[in-house]
């Protein structure tokens, strides 16, 4: 697989959304990764819909778009503008942290093969070095 998740075989054009078995998959990584945000007492204030089905829905679309699945993300919120997005958070290290270790446990359970959970994993955890926008102060308050 390569960064925008195509095969690298020649003549294979099959994306890693097709290549992990679509939506179901997606839809699964989603699940589990929300079902740890949602006890998780740094991350769950974070979004303030009670539900968060809304914000899980977002999130499987967009990754499902980025991965060579259908455009719904876009054609629903438009350009995916994930620093924008997520300015009105403070995202720092702890934050990122928190959020990876969620997700690791999320595409862990999807057992997928090692090639493909290794592009999964290195594109998310690059997203979430990216989000970051609040640098730790390490001599505390002021």
């Amino acid at each position: 697989m390569n960064a925008a998740g195509e095969s690298d075989r020649p003549g294979a054009s099959m994306t890693l959304f097709e290549a992990v078995g679509g939506e179901p998959t997606f839809r699964k990584l989603v699940d589990e990764f929300y079902a740890g945000v949602a006890t998780d007492p740094l991350l769950r204030p974070m979004y303030p819909e009670e539900d968060l089905g809304p914000a899980a829905d977002r999130l499987a679309l967009f990754l499902m778009q980025y991965w060579g699945g259908p455009n719904t993300y876009s054609a629903q919120r438009g350009h995916p503008r994930l620093r924008m997005r997520h300015a009105p958070y403070r995202i720092g290290a702890a934050e990122r942290d928190a959020w990876l270790l969620h997700m690791r446990r999320a595409v862990d359970r999807l057992d997928l093969p090692p090639e493909i959970a290794t592009a999964l994993w290195d594109y998310l955890e690059r997203a979430a070095f990216f989000m970051v926008n609040a640098m730790e102060n390490p001599a505390g308050p002021a």
